[in-house]
């Protein structure tokens, strides 16, 4: 073997190596906050609040890996890139609305990424010092700006996500194409379940403890 095909199967079992330490870490972090645990047998995992396990917890419990493994992405991409994952969004969405002929203003981008304008003022400034985002005149009203990415954003992200996104329609393509829109709805509604879900932003409620019982003073003979 030469050293160009030694280097491209050493890079491929760290990879292997990698993803395999990412599964087993999300097995760990699944069971230790209870979100999804094995069986005896590691064959059925059962979802923390669900009493009775069916083949739809099975979905969920996919769904649930899914998420982590895609959180683990997006820190591993941002960390690569050398910025936060805020920032790597903030990237996301600009280029995104590029494509669409629709680009972002800086207020525009603070409500996507639900932040205050001071914040996205301090992280449009972050990202134009980087030279991943530049402010430019808005064509529909000069009296504010747009934000769009440099070729040097646009080439950062081309170079990490074309690969990632070319597998990802690989194996959506496994999906049979009579259930691909059955996969597809279901998605649209897990995700409106996760839209309409309402929280509280009230802190937890401590525990009331019961004051400690006195104890008799001791008699003095």
């Amino acid at each position: 073997m030469d050293q160009a095909g030694g280097g491209q199967e050493s890079r491929r079992d760290g990879t292997a190596r990698r993803d395999a330490a990412g599964a087993a870490d999300r097995a760990r972090g699944a069971d230790a906050s209870g979100e999804a645990t094995a069986e005896a047998g590691g064959e059925h995992p059962v979802g923390y609040w669900y009493p009775e396990h069916d083949s739809a917890i099975d979905v969920l419990t996919a769904l649930r890996t899914y998420q982590a493994a895609h959180g683990d992405m997006r820190r591993r991409m941002s960390a690569g890139m050398d910025m936060n994952t805020t920032d790597l969004a903030a990237l996301r969405h600009v280029i995104a609305h590029e494509r669409h002929g629709e680009p972002l203003t800086p207020l525009g981008l603070a409500r996507l990424l639900r932040i205050s304008g001071a914040s996205s003022s301090k992280l449009l400034d972050r990202l134009t010092a980087s030279g991943h985002l530049q402010r430019v005149p808005n064509p529909h009203d000069r009296r504010s700006s747009v934000v769009v990415a440099t070729e040097h954003g646009h080439t950062e992200v081309r170079e990490r996500l074309d690969g990632l996104h070319a597998r990802m329609q690989e194996a959506a393509e496994q999906v049979p194409e009579e259930a691909r829109g059955e996969v597809a709805a279901f998605l649209r509604r897990i995700a409106g379940v996760l839209d309409a879900e309402i929280t509280s932003d009230s802190p937890l409620s401590p525990v009331t403890r019961s004051p400690a019982p006195q104890l008799p003073s001791p008699r003095r003979g």
